[in-house]
């Protein structure tokens, strides 16, 4: 057997046990919950509006839209520099126009 077989088989049985825990037929071995962040409130700490805040830190206003609504969430670098806003908006925003 190859290198090339084994690896596609392994990928074959990752994708199956996938769909058994999309299913709810097996558990997954592991999984990550994150805390809400609430962006409204967080933006509004900076006293922005939504286009100059979405603009602050890089992203479309359809996104920061997006994250108040609940209809997407932030993640990544996003989720990291949000929880730098909520923690502390002042040194944030100083950070940001340095």
């Amino acid at each position: 057997m190859s290198d090339h077989e084994f690896n596609f088989d392994e990928l074959v049985e990752s994708v199956r046990e996938a769909i058994d825990i999309n299913k709810g037929i097996k558990k997954p071995s592991r999984s990550f919950k994150y805390e809400e962040i609430d962006v409204v409130a967080i933006r509004k700490a900076t006293h922005l509006s939504q286009e100059k805040f979405a603009a602050l830190i890089g992203v479309s206003i359809k996104t920061v839209q997006g994250w108040e609504q609940k209809v997407r969430k932030p993640l990544g670098p996003a989720r990291s520099l949000l929880i730098m806003f909520r923690n502390n908006p002042s040194q944030a925003m100083a950070l940001l126009h340095q």
